[in-house]
């Protein structure tokens, strides 16, 4: 039999009353007391009715991560699914999945979601967490929300990673291979990654010393198709580039591929390195050397931040997980200097 309220109280030594109080998120129970009770609800797999909740607290109990379309890098969003469904399973909600694109109505779009669904927090990933009218509309409508990778950091809380430096230590790590003319297919403009990515870019050609050649620069969307249109480009220049910095491992793939249809051999002829270690980063040969974006981690902070959040009004959280290089042999130092 399913287990009811009276069990999780007789569990964790409490009245039903004081459970109630931890599921409809007062703050008033102790966090000792709150952590115990929900450890119980957690051992024996308790699941609140909803329309008991509704009547109660009302609550829905559902989290919702609105994302963009995932055509373009859908190996980051199922990541950020991942983690916002891991956190979930450790507490009484359960979550949404919703794609919106981002279009001119989004944030009409997304009030009918909300009136319709009625959900006690959102998880914003971009580029909705950059949309200033969108976070406007739900401060308005007093809904809890969390960002992932504002660029704007508008959101009272928001999780991120330090994207500007890992995008440095990336061509950083280029540079200290021998490479010296490193080009750049850029994410898609507007996008917080697009901004952060390059800006780490120049700032490693800055440090040693590298002049910035704008030409070098190309801009792509995320997918696959518009790294290959971006190497293409690259290489078809009259003095092309030793190595290639895609902003993220999709892009990336597609320079691979575009290097691989032109007879260069990987990294013999051309270096090449993405960003996130998303799995096609293990499954291309040779293995994609990039950036371990924590997404995962990312979507289960925000999660369990934004729930605290709903128990503590006045919770400002900005929070950067830690990121890792990942070296695989997808880069070597150029011919010339072996």
């Amino acid at each position: 039999m399913p287990a009811r309220i009276e069990d999780v109280a007789a569990h964790a030594g409490v009245s039903t009353k004081t459970v109630s109080r931890v599921l409809n998120g007062h703050t008033t129970v102790r966090v000792k007391l709150r952590t115990r009770i929900e450890a119980s609800i957690r051992t024996l797999n308790y699941v609140p009715n909803p329309s008991a909740r509704s009547l109660a607290g009302n609550r829905s109990y559902l989290v919702a991560l609105l994302y963009d379309n995932p055509a373009a890098g859908s190996s980051y969003v199922m990541e950020l699914i991942v983690g916002v469904l891991q956190a979930c399973k450790e507490t009484p909600y359960n979550a949404v999945l919703h794609p919106f694109e981002a279009t001119e109505d989004l944030v009409a779009k997304i009030d009918g979601f909300v009136a319709q669904h009625r959900p006690d927090a959102l998880i914003l990933a971009p580029p909705h967490a950059n949309n200033a009218k969108l976070l406007q509309r739900l401060d308005e409508l007093e809904l809890r929300y969390a960002t992932i990778s504002s660029k704007s950091r508008q959101s009272p809380i928001d999780i991120s990673f330090d994207e500007r430096k890992a995008a440095a230590d990336i061509v950083g790590h280029l540079i200290s291979l021998g490479h010296r003319r490193i080009g750049h297919v850029a994410g898609l403009k507007g996008h917080g990654a697009h901004a952060w990515r390059l800006s780490g870019y120049r700032d490693a050609l800055r440090k040693a010393g590298i002049a910035y050649d704008e030409s070098l620069v190309i801009p792509g969307d995320f997918t696959f198709a518009s790294g290959m249109a971006g190497a293409k480009a690259l290489l078809n220049r009259r003095h092309p580039p030793t190595a290639i910095f895609a902003a993220n491992d999709d892009m990336a793939c597609g320079v691979m591929r575009e290097g691989y249809e032109r007879g260069l051999a990987v990294p013999g002829d051309l270096s090449v390195c993405g960003f996130d270690d998303t799995p096609v980063a293990l499954l291309v040969s040779p293995g994609l050397t990039t950036v371990h974006q924590p997404c995962r981690e990312m979507g289960r902070m925000a999660v369990e931040s934004v729930l605290q959040s709903i128990r503590e009004p006045d919770l400002q959280r900005h929070t950067r997980a830690p990121y890792e290089m990942r070296l695989r042999a997808s880069t070597a130092a150029p011919a010339k200097k072996r």
